[in-house]
């Protein structure tokens, strides 16, 4: 849905529906403006998101169990809440109006949490918890922020990849590689909040380390404007004007009215040659919507077989999406648990200089950086070769086998962290939360870059994936399927430590969460995640086995 702006800058729209850029060169141009605003948002978002747990347990001061469950439910709540954006904007707005609005709401979320860091003393040593003023106006802030991104999200990787014509094979190659580079450019943004913001927070002010990115999402919004001339907008047919979800919906509503009268009470309509074999009982759920009663009004019309496609199309992507919950939540843990471990481990480069614990999580970005154009130039072709699949493996070969690391990234985590409550215990330092236990933050390392390894697998896999599985008008819904399935797992991550943590009594028991982490039990957590991932795993090879791809139409 195109606004009066768009409307002015389309150069010509093609039998396709797509208001078409002329050249590849133009296409990337307008492909790397969409990619430089995400840049921006990564960072803005990196650079509130890595280091929270510090300073909900530093200046808020929370326990590290409450601290843990509430980056996660943020993290959940700004993953889940793009489902709702990206409704509106394939519904009603278009995405254009919906990034330009979602900016907007972000910008001004970032200056309340900058305003309310400012009014809270800058210490990493609890004194006196803040007022509960501030208390609301820091949370206020923070999911304000979580409603921008619900729009901001889900809208900016689709509207980057609807540069690219999947009914093209040339650009549909072009938008393979666009996800790939798309994950690598993010990641630029990432390892500079990490490296940049999370520094200046714990070393000189959480005010500044939060007003940066407020500049950061500026420049961001001034950048998407300036390209605006450039983008390629996708437009609907005249045959489709029709609200997506309209349509889509009434399929259900029709089948599941259908579903309560005998095969002699409805007639055949819509059916087209795939879907026209057997008799009215032998056809599945969604299919019966192309039927009408016998009896049913002149002029009443069963389902379009196009929408019945579309609707089946969304029911299939629902038993993979819940077998990815098992991918997230061990995702879910670098920005709580991994940060927690590194503040209590030796952390000198040398004499006088300390590396931030969260800063540790700028080896994610630097993996897929680095392995990003091994992946893309060199084992894309080699799988071309072997498999004759133009993105080397299927989309859904590529998530499981970051599902695979995933499940090892747990494993390393587990056995390096017996390893520290191990070396604590022979120090004698089990009563003594705040001595640096002997053993080197680099042992995290491994943990990290195989974390790196396996988004560029699964966390690539779905955005392309679920944008290419769901109908061309609900694009926009395809991504925020794939975040959602994070935000799920954070919630579920967030559930799961706050009922571990009641069970075994909380810091006045034997909690595996206690905030002395010398007394607490983050391995058996660790051992627990991989169990899950790896039962998630299996689970998604049995799924995805019989799972068929949604055809493009014209190709």
């Amino acid at each position: 849905m195109a606004t009066s702006g768009e409307e002015s800058v389309i150069d010509a729209v093609d039998h396709r529906g797509f208001a078409a850029t002329r050249t590849n060169t133009g296409r990337w141009r307008a492909a790397w403006f969409i990619i430089g605003v995400e840049v921006a948002e990564r960072f803005a978002h990196y650079g509130i998101g890595s280091n929270l747990i510090s300073y909900l347990t530093g200046p808020l001061g929370q326990s590290t169990a409450v601290a843990a469950a509430n980056v996660n439910a943020w993290s959940g709540v700004s993953t889940i809440l793009p489902v709702l954006g990206a409704f509106v904007a394939d519904a009603f707005l278009g995405r254009y109006r919906t990034i330009l609005i979602a900016s907007f709401i972000y910008v001004l979320g970032l200056a309340f949490l900058t305003l309310s860091a400012l009014l809270i003393p800058n210490t990493t040593e609890v004194t006196s918890s803040p007022s509960s003023f501030l208390n609301a106006l820091f949370f206020f802030s923070l999911y304000l922020v979580a409603v921008g991104q619900s729009g901001h999200k889900p809208c900016v990787q689709a509207f980057g990849a609807d540069q690219f014509d999947e009914k093209d094979p040339k650009e549909n190659s072009d938008r393979s590689s666009f996800f790939n580079w798309w994950c690598l450019t993010m990641c630029v943004g990432i390892c500079l909040a990490i490296l940049v913001v999370v520094y200046i927070q714990e070393y000189v002010s959480w005010a500044l380390g939060f007003g940066i990115p407020c500049v950061f999402m500026v420049i961001s919004l001034v950048l998407f404007v300036l390209g605006r001339r450039s983008y390629r907008y996708s437009r609907r047919r005249q045959e489709e004007e029709t609200n997506p979800f309209t349509r889509i919906g009434r399929v259900f509503f029709v089948a599941f009215k259908n579903q309560r009268l005998s095969s002699s009470e409805l007639c055949k309509v819509e059916l087209e040659a795939n879907l026209s074999q057997g008799s009215p009982e032998e056809l599945s759920f969604l299919n019966k919507a192309l039927l009408v009663p016998n009896d049913s009004l002149d002029g009443e019309m069963a389902c379009k077989s196009k929408d019945v496609e579309d609707a089946t199309a969304l029911v299939k992507l629902i038993p993979i999406w819940l077998t990815t919950l098992a991918y997230a939540v061990p995702y879910a843990q670098f920005m709580t648990f991994f940060t927690k471990q590194g503040v209590t481990m030796e952390r000198t480069i040398f004499t006088g200089v300390e590396i931030p614990p969260a800063s540790l999580q700028a080896l994610i970005s630097i993996t897929i950086i680095f392995f990003v154009p091994i992946y893309d130039r060199v084992l894309v072709p080699i799988g071309r070769l072997v498999t004759k699949d133009p993105c080397g493996i299927t989309t859904l070969k590529r998530i499981g086998t970051g599902m695979v690391l995933a499940t090892l990234t747990m494993v390393v985590a587990a056995l390096v962290e017996s390893k520290r409550l191990e070396t604590a215990e022979e120090q004698g330092l089990i009563d003594q939360p705040n001595t640096t236990v002997p053993m080197s933050i680099w042992w995290l390392f491994p943990q990290y870059m195989l974390l790196g390894l396996a988004d560029v697998h699964t966390l690539v896999g779905m955005q392309e994936f679920f944008y290419s599985q769901v109908p061309t008008e609900l694009r926009s819904i395809g991504m925020a399927f794939y975040l959602s399935a994070l935000g799920v797992g954070n919630l579920l991550s967030s559930l799961l430590i706050s009922l571990i943590d009641l069970a075994t009594g909380g810091d006045d028991g034997e909690s595996w969460f206690n905030s002395n982490l010398n007394k607490a039990h983050l391995d058996y957590f660790y051992w627990l995640l991989a169990a899950v991932s790896a039962f998630g795993f299996f689970t998604f090879i049995l799924i995805s086995r019989s799972y068929i791809y949604r055809s493009v139409d014209g190709v």
